[in-house]
C-alpha cells in the first residue's frame, strides 16, 4: 500500500488525484459517445438529424425516429447494468484485498446462476421479477456460506481464504447447474441464451426492476469507501483505526451482491466488466476507493455498452451478445494490464 492511501485514511480532508479531473471529463465524453453509438448503431444504422427527431421532437414519428426511441430503453439498461457491474468489481476486490478480483470470485455469479436454473426447471419461471428474485436469492447465499467458510479458523476472513472458499464453491454449484440441465432439454435451451449475457432484453420494466437495486447498492459501496480504505492497510490496523472490520465486509459484500446479483439476473452473467474497470481506474488514479468506486461505475458502463454496440455491427444484420464481445475484449487487454504492472495484494 503507498503513501497517498495511507494519508486518505489517517487525513479526513478529501485529497483529489492527479489525474481526476482530466478522467473525469474524458470518462464522460467517452460516456456520451457510446450512449449516442448505441441509439445510432444496429441492424439499421440511423442518421444524427433522425436522433435528434426522436430525443426531442415526439410528434415525429418516422421510422428511423421510432428505431432510436425503442434504443434508448436498451441504451439505459446497459448503461446501468455496466455501472453496476463496475462497482460490484470494486467492492469485491476492496473485499478480498485482491487487485485482479471480480464478484464471481466469491460464487455470486454460480449461485444466482443455480437459482435460475432450478426456478425455470421446477418452477417455470419466466419474468424479469421471478429471475431478479431467484438471483438475489441465490447470490446471497451462497456470498454468506463462503464468508462464513473464509472466516472460520484463527485468522478470520483473510484474502487468500476467501479466494479458495470462492473458487471451490463456484465449482460444486456450477457441477449442480450442470447436472439439472442435462436431464431437461428444455431447461438447457432457455437457460443457454440467459447464459451468455445480453442487454438485448433491457426495457423499461427491466430498468424500474433493476433501479432499487443500482440505488441502494451505490449508496452501500460509497458510504463503505473510507472504510474500505483502512482495510486496504490490513486488518490490524484498520481495526486499530476504529474499522469492525467483520461487519464492514459484510456490508461491502452485501453491496456487491445487490448490484451483481440484481445486473446478472437480468442480463446473465457478463464477465470482465468488474475486472477490467476496477483495476485500469485503480492504475490511472490510484488506491483511494473514494475516487475508484464512482469511477468504475462510468467505466464500467462505458466498457458494456461499447461492447454492445461493437456486438451489434460485427454480427449485423444480427447481432453477437455481449457477453462474448466482452470475453473477447477483456481477456487480452486483461493479460497485457497484468504483464505491465506490478500485481499485488492491495
Amino acid at each position: 500500500m503507498n503513501s497517498s492511501a495511507i494519508s486518505s485514511v489517517k487525513d479526513s480532508r478529501l485529497h483529489v488525484p492527479k489525474h481526476f479531473t482530466k478522467m473525469l471529463l474524458i470518462s464522460l465524453l467517452l460516456l456520451a459517445l457510446c450512449a449516442a453509438a448505441s441509439l445510432a448503431f444496429g441492424s439499421r444504422i440511423v442518421g444524427v438529424h433522425h436522433m435528434m427527431d426522436a430525443l426531442f421532437h415526439p410528434d415525429i414519428n418516422s421510422y428511423e425516429a421510432n428505431i432510436v426511441r425503442k434504443r434508448i430503453s436498451r441504451t439505459v439498461f446497459s448503461l446501468m447494468c455496466g455501472a453496476a457491474l463496475g462497482v460490484s468489481g470494486a467492492l469485491m476486490q476492496a473485499v478480498t484485498r485482491n487487485p485482479i478480483a471480480d464478484p464471481s470470485i466469491l460464487g455470486v455469479n454460480t449461485g444466482a446462476a443455480l437459482f435460475v436454473v432450478c426456478g425455470i426447471a421446477f418452477l417455470n419461471i419466466s419474468t424479469a421479477n421471478e429471475y431478479i428474485v431467484l438471483a438475489l436469492i441465490g447470490a446471497t447465499l451462497t456470498a454468506l456460506f463462503v464468508f462464513g467458510i473464509g472466516s472460520m479458523g484463527r485468522s478470520g476472513a483473510t484474502p487468500l481464504k476467501l479466494v479458495l472458499a470462492g473458487a471451490a464453491t463456484s465449482a460444486a454449484l456450477s457441477s449442480l447447474v450442470m447436472a439439472i440441465m442435462i436431464s431437461r432439454s428444455n431447461v438447457m435451451d432457455q437457460f443457454r441464451f440467459w447464459q451468455v449475457g445480453s442487454v438485448g432484453s433491457g426495457n423499461w420494466s427491466s430498468i424500474s426492476t433493476f433501479s432499487p437495486f443500482l440505488i441502494v447498492g451505490i449508496i452501500i459501496a460509497i458510504a463503505s469507501a473510507p472504510a474500505l480504505n483502512a482495510l486496504a492497510l490490513g486488518d490490524d490496523v484498520a481495526s486499530g483505526l476504529g474499522v469492525r472490520t467483520g461487519v464492514l465486509r459484510m456490508t461491502a459484500a452485501l453491496g456487491a451482491v445487490l448490484l451483481c446479483g440484481a445486473a446478472t439476473a437480468l442480463a446473465g452473467p457478463i464477465g470482465f466488466i468488474g475486472l477490467l474497470s476496477t483495476h485500469v481506474m485503480r492504475l490511472i488514479l490510484g488506491p483511494d476507493l473514494r475516487f475508484v468506486i464512482p469511477m468504475s461505475a462510468v467505466a464500467g458502463a462505458i466498457i458494456l455498452t461499447l461492447s454492445d454496440v461493437s456486438g451489434r455491427l460485427i454480427g449485423s444484420p444480427g447481432e453477437l451478445e455481449v457477453g462474448v464481445v466482452t470475453a473477447f475484449i477483456g481477456a487480452p487487454i486483461l493479460i497485457l494490464l497484468t504483464m505491465k504492472s506490478k500485481v499485488r495484494s492491495l
